[in-house]
């Protein structure tokens, strides 16, 4: 194939896509060989377009793009990859009832007599893996067996081949670990000593200064600045992206603890949560910090109803609270309709009705309110989904457009419409900011404090421990199922609640 060495690896000229309304308008931009490229900004700016357009998932409506001096144009996923331009989408493409090594050589499966060589298959898929730091997972395993971070190791691994020049990588850590993270850098370090190409798509701004040489910034589908990552302080950097300030709260006082409003005592479920105590107070953040496995988003699920606890009890103290039967619930309705809400983890295949509308989903929580005589109220409907759209500052054509056509700031932001539009005393949390870039994430960081001021109790569970400091008054450690230890504002700091996390050291007993 005809290579320009003087030409950039990959150049893309004047790109541009309309879809209903415009997404890219005059894209230029660059990559070279052994270049990591940072691609950023808000949700709903463009990044996943332009991606999309260069590995052939989408066509420009207008613009060219050039790979190594020659002209570029792929018409499929397959004719990009043909020129060795390959993307690890945020969602997942892994067959979870295929084993991993057949999902790793889907296109290329090993045969012989005309049957599958399955020695073969194993044999290719662990020197796969191996390059990712993958070599403990058994290549004869189902996908469907793996956890989600592992699943997106595995969906890494697969585009890792030798012809690969250009490789884009959307969220890769969104659900990875530090050390699966880590495996990925050192991988990232190799392409780059290979001279491929690399586009990374994050809005991890700490992750983008450790591993990129230049950074691109998108905002409303135009390119706003491209510099050299070296130097660049990550203030300045999100007010490119957000076109605003958007102020930190690291400094900010304990807010003041009022009534309680739901207490554990001693509940659990099997060997994944033992006997958790926990009281949520009126007006004030707890947060909850552990490792993956740790068993947060299962004491979420249990103080839900989402799973039936089979030991303790929960009990809510406002006025007229309604009880749970025994102290535990039986369903998340009963919870719901005792004054709980939830964010789920997984807002895609838990918290949102996809096809649907944001009015439906948004106002899907209380139905009873925009009702009369067992008929909906259009108008009272629409009115209430367009002041939520506006309060949260859900960027969208109106509120009838399809979550499934919203950036995933934007889904995240309707789940929250749902708790709004439904009165609710206490909300949970569980990676409520996952995927979602600065800009939103402010939004959503204002609303919770909006929560907060009005004297909602929230928990919020969340990987990312710097967002757990800076927005909590409480911070509870999970390790092995069991609560470990609770810090106050004030007292804790990043070394002492990862010695809790990982069972190292002295750490402060649980205090409520």
């Amino acid at each position: 194939m005809p290579t320009d060495t003087a030409a950039p690896l990959l150049a893309l000229h004047d790109i541009g896509k309309d879809y209903a309304t415009t997404a890219l308008d005059g894209v230029n931009l660059t990559l070279e060989r052994g270049e990591v490229l940072a691609l950023t900004g808000e949700n709903g700016a463009g990044k996943s377009t332009l991606s999309k357009i260069v590995c052939g998932l989408a066509a420009p409506t207008r613009g060219t793009m050039a790979l190594a001096g020659e002209p570029f144009l792929p018409g499929s996923r397959r004719e990009a990859e043909a020129r060795g331009v390959r993307m690890v989408l945020q969602e997942l493409g892994l067959v979870p009832t295929l084993s991993v090594a057949e999902n790793l050589l889907l296109d290329r499966l090993p045969r012989r007599l005309g049957w599958l060589d399955r020695t073969a298959l194993h044999e290719a898929a662990r020197v796969q893996l191996a390059k990712i730091g993958l070599s403990h997972i058994d290549p004869a395993v189902p996908v469907a067996r793996l956890g989600v971070g592992q699943q997106q190791m595995v969906e890494i691994a697969r585009n890792l081949l030798d012809d690969t020049r250009v490789l884009i990588l959307d969220e890769p850590t969104a659900m990875l670990t530090a050390r699966e993270t880590e495996h990925l850098f050192e991988q990232i370090a190799l392409l780059k000593a290979r001279g491929v190409g690399i586009i990374y798509v994050s809005h991890r701004l700490e992750e983008l200064q450790r591993i990129a040489d230049r950074v691109a910034v998108l905002r409303d589908g135009r390119l706003v600045d491209v510099r050299p990552m070296a130097g660049v302080r990550e203030s300045e950097l999100v007010e490119r992206m957000v076109g605003r300030a958007v102020h930190e709260h690291d400094g900010r006082p304990r807010r003041v603890a009022g009534a309680r409003m739901l207490s554990a005592r001693g509940i659990g479920r099997g060997r994944a949560v033992h006997g958790v105590d926990l009281e949520l107070r009126a007006g004030e953040i707890m947060g909850i910090a552990g490792l993956v496995g740790s068993g947060r988003t299962e004491l979420i699920r249990l103080l839900f109803g989402a799973d039936r606890a089979d030991q303790g009890a929960i009990e809510l103290h406002w006025p007229a609270a309604r009880q749970p039967e025994a102290g535990r619930w039986r369903s998340p309705m009963q919870a719901a309709r005792a004054g709980i809400g939830l964010v789920t983890e997984d807002r895609k295949s838990q918290g949102l009705l996809l096809p649907r509308s944001i009015r439906i989903n948004a106002t899907l929580s209380d139905l009873g309110s925009i009702s009369r005589l067992g008929w909906l109220r259009g108008g009272a409907e629409r009115a209430i989904a367009r002041r939520l759209v506006q309060t949260l500052r859900i960027r969208s054509r109106d509120e009838e457009q399809s979550v499934a056509t919203l950036s995933g700031g934007n889904q995240q932001k309707v789940v929250f419409a749902r708790w709004l539009h439904r009165e609710c005393k206490v909300l949970l949390l569980d990676e409520p900011t996952r995927g979602v870039d600065v800009g939103a994430r402010a939004d959503l960081y204002a609303e919770l404090d909006r929560m907060a001021d009005e004297g909602k109790a929230l928990l919020m569970v969340s990987s990312d421990l710097r967002e757990l400091m800076a927005m909590c008054d409480r911070i509870g450690v999970m390790r092995a199922g069991r609560l470990v230890a609770v810090f106050e504002r004030g007292d804790w700091d990043t070394q002492s609640i990862l010695a809790a996390a990982f069972g190292e050291g002295a750490s402060s007993a649980p205090s409520h």
